[in-house]
């Protein structure tokens, strides 16, 4: 045995049983995640599963340094399915949508709550500051289920992140989780509240630094930092390997974006979303197909892009079954009361929906006489289907309301055991429920969806045609083929 005072880490080979424990859980989460998906078309499903066995939960079969090893790398993973949602989303009917996008997430925010306070409060009693830290948790939308399954869905030549009704729903779960992160830096110092510290500034900097990271981000990109990618950098780079290149250029970005949201007070996720959306506007490699011309998603999908699927993507959906308090789930109390919960949570989000058949309404009303054969039957028959995708995706939970529950048990002194447990259920059953009704609505509707003229895949608006439109005609004109080929996802 080397002295106390060494500074490396001795080597010692594993033992077999632990090698054996290794080999077995990784075994597991890709066959469950086959099953899941063949049985439940959600194959996340099954991964939460094996971290629930494996897990502290119930056989605690991995050792707990493990497990806080693999809750780590999974939160790499997600950080990772974050960027390259931001990457792929259509930064153009991201700025169309804008308006839809917030109505849709202040939807989902604002709903649950006011479902906590009517269930919890003045249904089940218990007291208001409980309603309110379960209603947070329950207002967010998992970020990493979200694109999850969206990535899972278009794996089959069909990309749901171009079409109109994807963006708004990824930009509506981003904006949830924003308010939801915002409501937890308050929930976080509700103690420091009741103490007498002041409550302005406690929510005040989380809303400042995401708005501002929310303003400053394109105008950065657009105005600074992507003329000066392509003018100064790029041409000097042209004999390194332009995957080379992205990498680096990639995690640089990323890096740089999650320390300032982390610093700023703003979500890390959010971050990463906004440093991928910032990666993908620094080169137009629209009209290039020669290989000194590769769009930073070939990179990523090259480099990374495995390591995050078969590894990472893994860990982060085991890791929410490390965190779920299995045995004390099982009471015939909160049994009944958490399915009650859960199917109040459930209508919560679904009810954001209803934003496509009224922004239809409003749009086919507005624009009737223009219209010739289209009416508001027509326009709300063709509706349910993104509509019924929109509040079906935004049903998951996940990561997020788990982390908020946690802090709220765990570091204020208001929320009791039952009503924790009760909102584990609802959080647990509604990541379950989401990803399932998603894949068989995608089952059955997806082509529709995607061709519709309305929600579906939207033909790209260059720049340059936005400025010819402007001067010919006032306004921009939308083309009705979608657009094809990779490249129709860049800003």
């Amino acid at each position: 045995m080397a002295g106390d005072n060494n500074v490396f880490l001795e080597y010692h080979e594993p033992d077999i049983i632990s090698i054996l424990t290794l080999i077995s859980f990784f075994l597991f989460l890709g066959i469950s995640e086959w099953l899941a998906d063949k049985v439940l078309r959600a194959g996340l499903i099954g991964q939460i599963i094996v971290g629930l066995i494996y897990g502290v939960p119930i056989a605690n079969i991995l050792a707990v340094g493990w497990q806080e090893t693999f809750l780590a790398l999974g939160y790499i993973g997600l950080i990772l399915i974050i960027f390259e949602g931001g990457l792929t989303i259509r930064l153009d009917l991201l700025r169309q949508n804008f308006i839809l996008s917030v109505v849709a997430a202040l939807l989902g925010v604002l709903t649950p709550i006011a479902f906590s306070f009517a269930l919890l409060y003045a249904g089940f009693g218990h007291a208001p500051l409980e309603a309110f830290i379960l209603g947070t948790a329950l207002c967010s939308t998992s970020l990493g289920t979200t694109f999850v399954v969206i990535n899972s869905a278009s794996s089959q030549g069909r990309d749901y992140s171009q079409t109109r009704i994807g963006t708004v729903l990824i930009s509506a779960a981003v904006l949830d989780d924003v308010c939801g992160l915002v409501l937890v830096s308050v929930i976080h110092q509700l103690r420091g509240i009741a103490d007498g510290e002041g409550l302005g500034w406690i929510i005040g900097r989380p809303i400042l630094a995401s708005g501002l990271l929310a303003i400053f981000t394109p105008l950065v990109a657009k105005f600074i930092a992507g003329p000066a990618f392509r003018k100064l950098l790029e041409p000097r780079l042209q004999k390194i390997n332009r995957h080379r290149v992205n990498l680096v250029v990639m995690v640089l970005i990323i890096c740089a974006f999650l320390a300032i949201a982390a610093y700023a007070g703003a979500s890390v996720l959010f971050g990463a979303f906004l440093a991928g959306a910032f990666v993908s506007s620094l080169r137009k490699t629209n009209d290039a197909t020669d290989e000194e011309s590769l769009e930073f998603i070939d990179t990523f999908n090259k480099y990374l892009g495995g390591a995050q699927k078969y590894i990472l993507q893994p860990f982060f959906f085991a890791s929410i079954g490390f965190a779920i308090p299995f045995l004390d789930l099982w009471t015939g109390e909160v049994i009944w009361k958490g399915i009650v919960y859960t199917l109040l949570m459930v209508v919560g989000k679904l009810i954001v929906g209803v934003t496509v058949p009224i922004w239809d309404l409003i749009s086919t009303k507005r624009h009737q006489s223009d219209e010739t054969g289209s009416s508001t039957r027509d326009a709300l028959k063709s509706s349910w289907a993104p509509a019924a995708l929109l509040g079906t995706a935004m049903v998951a939970r996940g990561e997020i309301g788990l982390l908020i529950i946690q802090i709220g048990l765990n570091e204020t002194p208001y929320l009791t055991q039952k009503a924790f447990v009760i909102g584990v259920w609802a959080i647990v059953l509604n990541t379950i429920i989401g990803p399932v009704s998603v894949g068989f609505l995608l089952k059955q509707v997806g082509p529709r969806i995607l061709d519709d003229k309305q929600w579906g895949v939207q033909a790209k608006v260059q720049e340059s045609d936005v400025e010819l439109s402007e001067v010919t005609q006032g306004e921009v004109g939308h083309s009705e083929e979608p657009t094809r080929g990779r490249n129709a996802g860049g800003p």
